[in-house]
């Protein structure tokens, strides 16, 4: 491994993540109960809902008999530490790639403790308009789906970045 400086500081924004996640998570159990309630936060627009989600994403898998928890909680430190290793091998000064990196280990951890914890992962954030409704989310899952995205978006404009 060479000697320059690494991007493992960046694993400092999953740990903010992870603290955030946790954080927002207990407020919600203790201000928005029952479950189900929505609470208005801004009216045709966005809830604080609580929801319990034994599954993953969309509540992917969320009916199983229970061997769910243990497949997402491998699968999150699976993942996990492949970005850990993937960021340990980026340069620090390289953000497009570090940012992204540390969101979505933020966030897989910020989940996975829930499921080691509960076994379900408590979600809060209820975005809808008129009819339509997306799941309800956390702070953990915003990490994910925001490092995925920026992911993706940096690696499509990576070669213009070099070429120019």
């Amino acid at each position: 491994m060479s000697s320059k400086p690494r991007a493992l500081p960046w694993l400092l924004l999953s740990a903010v993540v992870v603290l955030i996640d946790q954080l927002t998570k207990v407020w919600a159990q203790h201000a928005l109960a029952p479950a189900g309630t929505p609470h208005p936060v801004i009216p045709g627009l966005l809830n604080w809902t609580l929801a319990f989600n034994p599954g993953a994403a969309f509540s992917f898998l969320a009916s199983s008999a229970g061997w769910q928890r243990w497949f997402f909680v491998a699968l999150a430190v699976a993942i996990s530490s492949v970005l850990v290793v993937w960021l340990a091998r980026t340069p620090r000064h390289d953000w497009r790639t570090a940012l992204p990196l540390a969101l979505v280990i933020g966030g897989a951890i910020g989940n996975m403790i829930d499921r080691l914890h509960a076994a379900v992962v408590t979600d809060f954030i209820q975005v809808y308009w008129h009819q339509w409704s997306y799941p309800v989310f956390n702070v953990a899952d915003c990490g994910i789906t925001v490092g995925a995205v920026l992911l993706v978006v940096f690696g499509l404009f990576a070669d213009r970045r070099k070429a120019g």
